[in-house]
């Protein structure tokens, strides 16, 4: 199990924008150069993450991202779940027809539900961490980090 480029970059993105929306609508360009990710990626990931919800977008001069709820009610797991990141650990994906081909008369691998309760771990530790919970824990002080970040802007 691997969380992808899309699911980082989605989390980080969120980041971004939960810390610098103090500061009026956060553009996605700002957004790209500070966090070094494609603008074209970037747009594709905030699309889904407007979609599912989280975010809310204004095109136009004075356009860009604002969060749609405060950054404690934002869960490291909708984010996730938003951009359909799959952290499934099962071969199977959860259906369990592990061996079907392998082996007669088997349905589910001699180790599937050692895998789909790691996965419901994993979603549960998502589920716990918001995103307010990794400004605080990363950043102890935002205003210092926003100065930092303001260089490749």
């Amino acid at each position: 199990m691997k969380l992808n480029t899309k699911g980082r970059f989605a989390v980080i993105a969120m980041i971004d924008i939960a810390i610098f929306q103090r500061d009026g609508r956060v553009n996605v360009s700002d957004i790209s150069k500070r966090q070094n990710i494609s603008m074209s990626y970037l747009e594709q990931l905030l699309g889904k993450l407007r979609n599912g919800g989280l975010l809310n977008s204004m095109r136009g001069p004075k356009g860009g991202y604002l969060l749609n709820k405060s950054d404690k009610d934002i869960k490291i797991a909708d984010i996730i779940f938003a951009i359909e990141e799959s952290l499934d650990t099962t071969s199977c994906h959860g259906k369990m027809n592990c061996n079907i081909g392998k082996m007669k008369n088997s349905k589910i691998c001699i180790t599937h539900n050692l895998w789909t309760s790691l996965n419901k771990i994993i979603w549960n530790y998502l589920k716990s961490i918001t995103l307010h919970d990794l400004i605080n824990n990363k950043l102890n002080n935002i205003n210092n980090f926003k100065k930092e970040m303001e260089i490749f802007t």
